[in-house]
């Protein structure tokens, strides 16, 4: 009878080993706060990348400006094309234009 008691408890230790470090992060739990920034209606959001500022929501339409990371943006609307597509109509310095959302 002490066999597949032993048997159970290496198992559930076995599924235990390989299961748990899925939900860990790399390197270990994390055990600061996470910080959460809330950005405040007022500021402006900033480009991730390097993106074409367009005339039209359209992958065609004539390159207005290349914006730079960390460009400050502000949106004006949002509208979605027939094809699907997400895009933003946003204002950058003294330029208004439309990029592609996502």
């Amino acid at each position: 009878m002490a066999q597949p008691a032993a048997a159970w408890r290496w198992a559930a230790l076995l599924g235990f080993a390989l299961i748990t470090p899925v939900g860990l992060p790399a390197g270990g739990a994390d055990r600061r706060p996470h910080e959460v920034r809330r950005r405040s209606s007022g500021e402006p959001l900033l480009s991730t990348r390097a993106v074409a500022l367009r005339a039209a929501p359209e992958q065609r339409a004539p390159a207005l400006q290349q914006l730079g990371p960390g460009e400050p943006l502000r949106v004006l609307r949002s509208w979605r094309a027939s094809s699907g597509q997400r895009w933003l109509q946003v204002q950058a310095a003294d330029r208004r234009g439309w990029l592609p959302a996502g």
